[in-house]
């Protein structure tokens, strides 16, 4: 078994217990690309919130998280770091779909992410009523690396 092999099966092996006794306290404990990091930094963000301490890491290891806490810390950034850690910015194709259930907060999600990718070549397409449906899907064929949008619009 080859060093990626082994990389890969030691995180799928990891359980609830692991990511409860491994809480990063950093964000350069993530392993992050640099460009995401320069993001998360610019944003504003210096340190992990308690969330984020304990989310990031299991959605970048590919597991289903559900992350419940108050208002205003930083659950959007949570997935978000997440999910562009994850997208291979080389590969023209979409491969990350965020639906969410009020066009305001589709918005908010696309605010988030496009700030933390600022330094990254990641193309969002933002896919909620308001936008001319043309438009939705010229932005479409274009391959986004990522669509955030309202399931109503998404379907349409």
């Amino acid at each position: 078994m080859n060093t990626s092999e082994q990389s890969e099966r030691s995180i799928s092996e990891r359980d609830q217990k692991f990511y409860t006794e491994n809480v990063v306290t950093s964000f350069e404990d993530l392993n992050l690309k640099e460009t995401l990091l320069r993001g998360i930094y610019s944003y504003g963000f210096e340190l992990p919130s308690a969330i984020q301490q304990k989310a990031i890491l299991p959605v970048l290891d590919g597991h289903d998280v559900i992350g419940q806490a108050q208002s205003g810390t930083g659950k959007t950034a949570t997935f978000s770091i997440g999910m562009l850690q994850r997208i291979d910015e080389n590969m023209e194709k979409t491969q990350a779909i965020i639906l969410t259930h009020t066009r305001e907060l589709a918005l908010q999600v696309k605010s988030v992410a496009t700030a933390l990718s600022n330094f990254m070549n990641i193309k969002i397409n933002l896919t909620i009523g308001g936008i001319s449906i043309r438009d939705n899907i010229n932005e479409l064929l274009d391959n986004p690396h990522i669509v955030i949008g309202t399931p109503g619009r998404v379907l349409d």
